[in-house]
This record gives C-alpha cells, structure tokens and sequence, in this order.
C-alpha cells in the first residue's frame, strides 16, 4: 500500500472493508450536522493496514449543547440506536457529560460500534485540534495526529496497544515530527527503556 504525504493530508487507495465503509459512513453523518470530530485509538493503526480485530472504533468530538445534540440523535435513530440508553437526554447528561461514551451501532446490530465521547483534557483538545486529514479513495476522515498517537499507545501498555504502536512508527517514521513525538512521549512519561525497546534509538531516526 503507497502512502502519500501531500501537505497537510495522508492520501492512499485501497479497497475499503466493512469496518471502513461503517467508520465512513458515521463519520459523514457528523460532518453533515458540522460536529468536530477525532478518530483515536485502534482503528487508527487498522486504517493503515495493522492485520487485528476490533469490534469498536473511538470517536472524540467537540462538546456541545443539548439542542444541536438533539437534532443529531433524531437524524441518527434512522439508521442507528444506541447500545447504552434510548432515550436521548440520559445519553447526553448521563453518558456525555460524565465524560462516559455511547456506543451506537447500525440497528439490528451490536458490532462493531462507535465509542462517541467528549473531549474532556488538553490531549483529548490536542487530537481534535491537530487532527489529521486522511483522503482514502474519494473519500475522507480526520485522525488523531501520529505524534499523539504513538505515545498514547504506549502509554496504554496492552499488548495491542504496544503493537499499534509500533506499527504506526515503523510505517510513519520518515513523515513524523520527531521532536513533538519527543514532547508526548515526555508529557506521558513513557521510561526511555520502553521507547527503546519499542520504537528503537530516537537519535538514529
């Protein structure tokens, strides 16, 4: 697979799965109804090719107010449901704002799903506002930068997680900002012997 960095975007083709139509197609429903959104976590490392199973993909947006939410849930329960709760105020001020996702996944269906939360932290506030803009076929979706990522994984420290990690790197290395990468890596207090043991000699990249 051929990754192509063109300014500010990621761009590669590849025959989209299952999984990627359904990403794409929740994603669409938040641009249409103008909500920020962030993709993190698994599905980050699953998009570029990284060979594992998830039954979930997390989803970070913007906080907003109870009206605009609405107003997405009606056009949602079309094609939608939430897995928590159906009634839409206890899966804004129960789920939302307790800093606690929903999960929504097509009707008939428990997986895979979306994990929807707000951003509640300034890494969660990073991803969103640095997101990276991703064009796969004709089609587009906006990620968590790598420099984050990467850190956020190791950070995690399951074996999944490590492995994202890692593959992400190896995949990204020569495209990275490698002092940012530096400063997460820092901020989440990753011991120098694991970004060794993982991701190799930082100086030599």
């Amino acid at each position: 697979m051929e990754v192509e960095f063109k300014e500010d975007k990621i761009i590669f083709n590849r025959e989209l799965s299952l999984l990627d139509s359904f990403v794409l197609d929740f994603t669409e429903n938040l641009e249409k109804n103008n909500m920020k959104y962030v993709i993190v976590s698994g599905y980050v490392a699953i998009l570029f090719g990284r060979s594992r199973i998830s039954e979930d993909v997390d989803l970070l947006i913007e906080r907003i107010p109870f009206e605009k939410f609405l107003e997405f849930w009606k056009e949602l329960e079309q094609n939608y449901e939430c897995l928590n709760t159906s009634n839409s105020y206890e899966a804004y001020n129960d789920y939302l704002e307790n800093h606690h996702a929903i999960r929504l996944a097509k009707k008939g269906s428990f997986i895979p799903n979306i994990e929807l939360k707000f951003v509640k932290n300034d890494l969660d506030r990073y991803s969103l506002e640095h997101r990276k803009h991703v064009k796969l076929a004709d089609r587009s979706l906006y990620l968590s930068p790598l420099e984050l990522q990467i850190p956020y994984k190791l950070f995690l420290g399951s074996e999944k997680d490590i492995e994202d990690a890692r593959f992400l790197f190896k995949l990204f290395n020569d495209n990275m900002d490698n002092a940012l990468l530096r400063q997460f890596l820092t901020k989440l207090k990753i011991p120098d012997y694991n970004i060794e043991r993982y991701l190799g000699d930082l100086d030599e990249n």
